[in-house]
């Protein structure tokens, strides 16, 4: 497999080997060891399956007091997807990389805790596969608005389908310092 780093470190774009024939292919998605050599080496305690129409934007989520590192991937159809650094006092504040993945390319994202996630179909359908660090804790849940002009994701889209909780929240520089996470050098 490749990894690659992107301008926020610990990001990273996974490029796993994928063996092709007449039949189809197969690919590794996750192991332990090999991931660890980059420095994934989470303990992986959830894993969750979303199925999303074309133009559909999910994010940008963060949980606070139980903050989720993810492996991140594209089943079928192709998504661009986001992290955003919003760890207060890191030098990246608000800095965003974007990578597009697919069922085809076959690429996972890699996003650490205190990182905000998001991401938008650009097929007539996707199915996003993504293992969590920690346990889904509704109560503990954060997001930012996914347009907030403070960051200005570039998203491929014009126009989006949002959920009501996703066009209720702010923008990044609005919000109150303790709701968001530490930057831990």
């Amino acid at each position: 497999m490749n990894v690659f780093e992107t301008k926020l470190p610990g990001v990273l774009i996974i490029e796993p080997r994928i063996f092709r024939d007449d039949r189809g292919f197969f690919l590794e998605t996750y192991q332990q060891q090999k991931y660890a050599e980059y420095g994934i080496d989470r303990i992986f305690v959830q894993d969750n399956l979303s199925f999303s129409v074309k133009n559909t934007l999910r994010g940008l989520h963060y949980q606070l007091n139980h903050p989720q590192a993810k492996l991140v991937q594209t089943i079928t159809g192709r998504i661009f997807d986001v992290a955003v650094d919003i760890r207060q006092g890191s030098p990246h504040f608000g800095q965003w990389v974007g990578v597009e993945l697919s069922g085809e390319n076959g690429r996972q994202f890699f996003i650490p805790e205190g990182f905000a996630h998001g991401f938008c179909v650009l097929s007539d359908t996707a199915h996003f596969s993504y293992k969590c660090s920690d346990f889904y804790a509704p109560g503990d849940e954060g997001g930012v608005f996914f347009s907030d002009p403070f960051i200005g994701i570039d998203w491929p889209l014009d126009e989006f389908v949002l959920s009501d909780k996703d066009k209720k929240y702010g923008n990044l520089n609005d919000m109150d310092p303790a709701l968001l996470p530490r930057f831990k050098e």
